[in-house]
């Protein structure tokens, strides 16, 4: 391996378990309150529907990863098939997003382990979650990858727990905190299944498709897959299962344990239900779960945020120092600065904790957009290149194209239409065009010839 080539040392259980890890995180455990207030049991609709475009997502960066096999793969594709400007713009977009979501995890894991540990300070658990997963990330990206398989497998099993007792206690018609459980829960009672209608629906859309974003980390792992062409395309497939499963069958058996109007926002749903079920220290388990979920996400970020980075130098967007590997053969020098910016973290945790969690959700927000729309159009770039040169697809080519594109990003100009209507998606389009006006600038002051040229990349045909 040279000094600064990455190996290929991720197996195709390890490329599983990280897509189905970026899937499941606090969106699920926590944010599934907020989407349920605002859409009722009809919040299901909204999940089915981004879905649907986040497996569309998934699949154009999918041909492509399976083509182009490279780090920090979606920013390369769309500076390859779109513009260098655009996949500057969406390589940094999204390392800003990881690197701002990790503090916010960061925040959550002090709250958590302050549950335990009242007296403790909170910095002190950010700081110990920062040094273990800046840690696991320094090492070979094989230990990242067993350590992302362990983490989703407590995840996917509370999940599981819950569907299977849940279940039960509908099969068996036992009544939970008063309330009988059924289908009828998802009819009944206040407004029915769409208590806001169709607006109700869309207005939700929003947060949902926030709790989906980070599902594209999955295409970083291109770069150290054994056999991508492989790993690839089994990994993605499982996408629909993940959503049916993990989201829509999750939430529709909460909806119908519990009438959606007991399900208080600002409340972990599962919470709530694991209580009723009279599980012992039934918060306390929930408490390790989520605090596990919170280091998961904080370990998939950091290995995407560097990955990212290591890719923009690559494109000459970012100093060629980030693409020097460690004896581990780890980029360690994004690493460091995923590390450098998570102390900056700590020090806004002390300084203005409530005002970080805004703009966490703010800049996630609007990054999640505009990374899954460059994909779709650097997608459709590649494959109107092949088409013109008569170049045989390398495998997994995405179904119907170009109506599926057209679709999603028909569905992503939606999704930023709906932003203008919230007074927190407001905040997400006025953050998003100031980060962009910086970024404008940066490209025009500080990219020379060689980053303002399309990148050639890595092909398997």
């Amino acid at each position: 391996m040279s000094s600064t080539q990455l190996g290929r040392s991720l197996s195709l259980r390890h490329i599983r378990f990280i897509a189905l890890g970026t899937a499941i995180g606090t969106g699920l455990f926590y944010g599934s309150s907020e989407t349920i207030q605002a859409a009722g049991p009809a919040v299901l609709i909204a999940y089915v529907i981004a879905g649907c475009a986040a497996f569309a997502v998934m699949r154009a960066l999918g041909e492509m990863a399976v083509r182009h096999p490279v780090a920090g793969s979606f920013a390369q594709y769309t500076g390859r098939y779109v513009s260098p400007f655009l996949g500057f713009l969406t390589g940094w977009t999204f390392t800003f997003e990881m690197i701002v979501v990790a503090i916010a995890d960061m925040t959550a894991v002090a709250g958590y382990m302050g549950m335990w540990y009242p007296d403790t300070p909170g910095w002190v658990w950010m700081a110990a979650a920062l040094l273990l997963i800046c840690g696991l990330n320094a090492l070979r990206v094989k230990v990242f990858g067993e350590f992302e398989f362990w983490f989703t497998i407590i995840k996917v099993a509370t999940i599981i727990a819950m569907i299977a007792g849940g279940l039960g206690l509908i099969v068996f018609g036992v009544s939970l905190g008063g309330f009988e459980p059924g289908p009828h829960n998802l009819f009944e009672g206040a407004g029915g299944f769409a208590p806001f209608g169709v607006w109700g629906i869309i207005m939700s859309l929003g947060i949902v498709v926030f709790s989906f974003g980070g599902i594209e980390t999955l295409g970083m792992t291109a770069g150290e897959t054994a056999d991508p062409a492989r790993s690839i395309p089994k990994a993605v497939n499982t996408v629909p299962v993940r959503i049916l499963l993990f989201y829509v069958a999750t939430l529709a058996v909460i909806l119908m344990l519990i009438p959606w109007t007991e399900i208080g926002s600002g409340e972990s749903p599962f919470v709530q239900v694991f209580a009723q079920l009279g599980v012992p220290a039934a918060a306390h388990i929930m408490n390790l779960v989520v605090l596990t979920a919170a280091l998961s996400a904080m370990n998939s970020i950091t290995y995407a945020a560097s990955r990212t980075m290591y890719g923009l130098a690559k494109q000459h967007h970012a100093p060629a120092a980030f693409t020097r590997l460690s004896r581990s053969g780890v980029p360690i020098v994004p690493v460091t600065i995923v590390a450098a910016c998570g102390v900056l973290g700590i020090l806004a945790y002390l300084w203005i904790p409530d005002q970080l969690f805004l703009v966490v959700a703010s800049i996630a927000t609007f990054a999640t957009v505009l990374t899954w729309a460059s994909i779709l159009l650097a997608h459709h770039g590649m494959r109107r290149e092949m088409r013109r040169d008569g170049t045989p697809s390398a495998g997994f080519a995405m179904p119907l194209w170009p109506w599926i594109n057209v679709l999603a990003l028909a569905f992503m100009a939606f999704v930023v239409v709906i932003l203008a209507f919230t007074e927190s998606g407001q905040s997400a389009l006025i953050v998003g065009a100031v980060w962009i006006v910086l970024l404008s600038i940066a490209y025009a002051l500080f990219v020379g010839p060689q980053g303002r040229v399309r990148p050639e990349l890595e092909t398997r045909v």
